[in-house]
């Protein structure tokens, strides 16, 4: 089969368990979480690929793969299905002597490295599937060309207090990488690892053999293959972003990423021009209906819903259902979610599905110097009726 050779392709990191996301993933893949009423958090790196006229992606999956498979299916909600795009999906496969897992993130670009070497790229670009931004990858490349790098990693600044949390890239003043720490009790900077990376694909090659034929490397980008460019005097720059960037792979930030959607004047504004739509697949629905005893206040309700009671401050997905005389508010509605008469839901993420019936409470709300517990409910659950789901706890 001919394959058109490709400048660079992207190679999409989707195979995490997000045991973090605890019920929500416990039959979802993490990439396929939905996200902001109508999206799934996959939805963002992809079209961040498109946006950037990146044609070509290859979609590492592992862990409860079936639903994220369906929902990529040929890349066509991406325009990724046309003669010269690609769109794959990526599992795991037996080879002729043994099966094995993705073993860290290196181990699961190394076990395609026929993938890419059919688009002989110049540039490989390696992305997380659980991450919500927007991001033009184009100037990215176009930075790592100028400056003639190995290797260039997209960083963001963080607060001081927070950067022992990431992986930290020291840098001299024209950005040169270094020295690589990860996690480091004292940071010497505050350039955080995004996770994001472009290489030049031949050097990529060469380290990823290597790293695989290492006994006690871990396999992984961060702990294995950024130090050994550095130890063997590649040049590795950190590209400086500043727009939004949120790791939702805790309940805690998947909720904070949602409520950051909301306002006039919104954290992240999902909206955007052409350069920078989010695209998804989305069932044809109808349009949602409001009731005119309804009331909503800042909040997104997605195509296919019915409102009669009371939403403040929340996403409402497609397909969802609120009653009369209940009450949602500083929560976060699933597709396809029904929340009975006179039930009420605050500061929960209610998975896809799930039924809360009449008079049933889920969550609850906290005062200002209390610490926020988000309640949540897995894939169909169902939220018997009068009963209370305590803040923080999950069904």
């Amino acid at each position: 089969m001919y394959f058109q050779k490709k400048r660079c392709i992207a190679m999409l990191l989707a195979g995490g368990q997000g045991s973090r996301l605890k019920v929500l993933t416990e039959n979802t893949a993490k990439p396929a979480v939905p996200f902001g009423g109508k999206y799934r958090i996959i939805d963002f790196p992809l079209s961040n690929c498109v946006n950037s006229d990146i044609d070509t992606v290859g979609i590492l999956t592992q862990y409860q793969p079936l639903e994220l498979n369906e929902y990529i299916g040929n890349g066509q909600p991406w325009g990724l299905n046309k003669s010269h795009c690609c769109a794959q999906v990526l599992p795991p496969y037996a080879r002729s002597k043994k099966s094995e897992w993705y073993k860290g993130t290196a181990n699961a670009i190394y076990q395609n490295i026929g993938f890419i070497k059919r688009f002989d790229p110049a540039y490989v670009l390696i992305l997380s599937g659980d991450h919500i931004y927007k991001m033009d990858y184009a100037a990215m490349i176009a930075f790592h060309e100028k400056t003639g790098a190995d290797c260039t990693i997209a960083v963001r600044d963080v607060p001081l207090e927070e950067a022992s949390r990431f992986g930290i890239m020291n840098t001299k003043p024209d950005g040169t990488i270094y020295e690589f720490e990860e996690k480091p009790k004292q940071p010497k900077s505050t350039n955080a690892s995004m996770g994001i990376y472009v290489f030049n694909w031949k050097v990529l090659e060469q380290f990823l053999v290597a790293d695989e034929e290492n006994p006690d490397s871990e396999n992984d980008f961060g702990k294995n293959i950024i130090p050994a460019l550095l130890e063997t005097g590649h040049k590795l720059m950190a590209y400086t972003f500043q727009g939004y960037w949120k790791d939702v792979g805790t309940i805690d930030s998947l909720w904070e990423a949602n409520m950051d959607l909301l306002g006039k004047k919104p954290a992240f504004d999902i909206r955007g021009g052409e350069r920078s739509r989010i695209y998804a697949r989305n069932n044809a629905l109808p349009s949602s209906y409001v009731d005119q005893d309804a009331k909503t206040v800042n909040c997104f309700i997605a195509e296919g819903s019915e409102i009669y009671g009371t939403v403040r401050h929340s996403i409402i997905s497609t397909g969802c259902f609120v009653g009369e005389n209940a009450l949602v508010e500083d929560s976060v509605i699933m597709p396809g979610v029904t929340i009975e008469t006179g039930a009420i839901v605050r500061h929960a993420i209610i998975g896809e599905g799930t039924r809360i019936c009449r008079g049933a409470v889920v969550g609850g709300a906290y005062g200002p110097k209390e610490k926020r517990k988000i309640s949540v409910t897995q894939k169909n659950a169902v939220v018997a009726e009068n009963t209370v789901l305590l803040p923080g706890e999950m069904l």
